[in-house]
C-alpha cells in the first residue's frame, strides 16, 4: 500500500526545499521550465503578486507540483493561474493520486481567496469537460544533431532570409545584462500597442536563473542594435521568449537571423528541442512560425469558474481594447515606459 500523500506549501526563501521542488520538476516529463521553483521569487518580487506553489508528498518523496499565482486586478479582475507570465503550467506530477490531490487543493484554495476563476496552463488536456480557451497553440521541432541539417529543414522562402541577413554582414553576441535587448524590446512592444514589462523583471530573470536564462543579440556590420531576443533553457531544450526589434530588422532581415543563430548555438551544444513558443492563431508571429516549418499544436488551458460565466479574454484579440491598443500607440515612450509595468503586471 502506497504512502498517503500529503499536500504542501513551498517556501521561497527555504534553499533546501526549492533544490528539491527543482530536481522533482527537471526529472518529471511533463514538467516544463515555466514549473521552476525560482518563478515564485521573481513574480512575488517584482510583481508583488501572492505565489501559492503546492507540492504532493509521499513517503518522503514529491511526487507532483502546481506552481500557482494569484492576481488580484481593477482593471482585469481577480484571479489565480498557473503559471502567469509562463506559457505552460498546470500539474506536473508522477501518480493520478497526486494530481487529483493537488487539483482539489488548487481548486480550495483559490475559491478561498475570493478569485473569479482558477487557469491550469497545460501542454495537455486534463479534463474535456472543463472550460478551455483555445486561442493559443505552441510550436516545437527537434533540432538535428547537425548544423547544415537544421538549415535545410527550414523551408526555402525563410531560408533564403536567412541567408540573407549573413550576407547582409550581422553579428550575433551574447549579452552580459538586459540593456540592449530592453531598448528593442520596449520599442517592439510600444509600437504594437502593449504595454512593456520593466527592466528589472529581465535584469530579475537573469539572476534567478542563471546560465538558463540568456541574451542573444544581433547588429549590422556597422553595430547598430537590429534584434534581441531573452532564451530560457530546460534540461535539452532551448526556448525563445521575449524578443524585440528595431524598425529596420525586416529589411535587413535580422528576426530570421537572429532565430538561426539561435538554433545554430543550441545545435552546437547538443540540445534536442527548439520550442518557438506560443501564439494566438491568425496573427503575424503564428505566420512567422509556420513558415519556419514549425507545426502548430493546441495549448489545452483549461478553467474553473468561479464568479464567471464565461472565460476571461484578456488579450489584445478582445475589441473592446483595441481603442486602449491605438491611444497606447500614440504615447510618448517615456510615459509608456513608466506607467507599462503598473497595467502589464495585472495581465499575466
Amino acid at each position: 500500500m502506497s504512502a498517503p500523500i500529503r499536500i504542501a506549501r513551498l517556501d521561497a526563501q527555504d534553499a533546501a526545499a526549492c533544490a528539491r521542488w527543482d530536481a522533482f520538476v527537471f526529472a518529471a516529463p511533463d514538467a516544463t521550465f515555466f514549473h521552476r521553483a525560482g518563478w515564485l521569487r521573481v513574480i512575488e518580487q517584482q510583481f508583488g503578486h501572492r505565489g501559492h506553489f503546492l507540492y504532493a508528498e509521499s513517503g518522503g518523496e514529491i511526487v507532483g507540483v502546481l506552481p500557482l499565482v494569484e492576481v488580484k486586478s481593477r482593471l482585469f479582475g481577480h484571479s489565480v493561474a498557473s503559471l502567469p507570465f509562463g506559457v505552460y503550467g498546470g500539474i506536473a506530477a508522477s501518480s493520478s493520486e497526486a494530481v487529483s490531490a493537488l487539483e482539489a487543493e488548487a481548486i480550495r484554495w483559490a475559491k478561498d481567496t475570493g478569485a473569479e476563476h482558477l487557469e491550469f496552463r497545460n501542454l495537455e488536456p486534463r479534463h474535456l469537460d472543463w472550460p478551455r480557451q483555445d486561442l493559443y497553440v505552441t510550436f516545437r521541432k527537434e533540432i538535428l544533431p547537425e548544423e547544415e541539417a537544421n538549415m535545410l529543414a527550414i523551408p526555402r522562402k525563410q531560408r533564403a532570409m536567412v541567408r540573407k541577413g549573413q550576407k547582409n554582414g550581422l553579428t550575433s553576441h551574447i549579452d552580459a545584462n538586459v540593456d540592449r535587448f530592453f531598448e528593442v524590446y520596449a520599442d517592439n512592444v510600444h509600437r504594437h500597442g502593449t504595454p512593456a514589462m520593466p527592466k528589472r523583471y529581465f535584469a530579475a530573470l537573469l539572476k534567478e536563473f542563471g546560465p538558463d536564462a540568456e541574451v542573444l543579440t544581433v547588429c549590422g556590420p556597422d553595430g547598430r542594435l537590429l534584434s534581441s531576443v531573452l532564451t530560457f533553457y530546460f534540461r535539452d531544450e532551448c526556448l525563445p521568449y521575449y524578443a524585440g526589434d528595431d524598425e529596420a530588422a525586416r529589411d535587413l532581415a535580422a528576426n530570421d537571423f537572429k532565430y538561426w543563430e539561435l538554433m545554430r548555438r543550441a545545435c552546437a551544444r547538443g540540445l534536442k528541442v527548439f520550442d518557438y513558443g506560443r501564439s494566438k492563431q491568425g496573427t503575424g508571429p503564428y505566420a512567422f512560425k509556420k513558415n519556419w516549418g514549425f507545426e502548430p499544436k493546441p495549448l489545452s488551458y483549461e478553467y474553473v469558474l468561479f464568479k464567471r460565466d464565461g472565460i476571461p479574454q484578456n488579450n489584445p484579440n478582445n475589441p473592446k481594447y483595441q481603442l486602449l491598443i491605438k491611444t497606447w500607440r500614440r504615447l510618448p515612450r517615456a510615459v509608456v515606459n513608466w506607467l507599462g509595468p503598473h497595467i502589464v503586471k495585472n495581465l499575466g
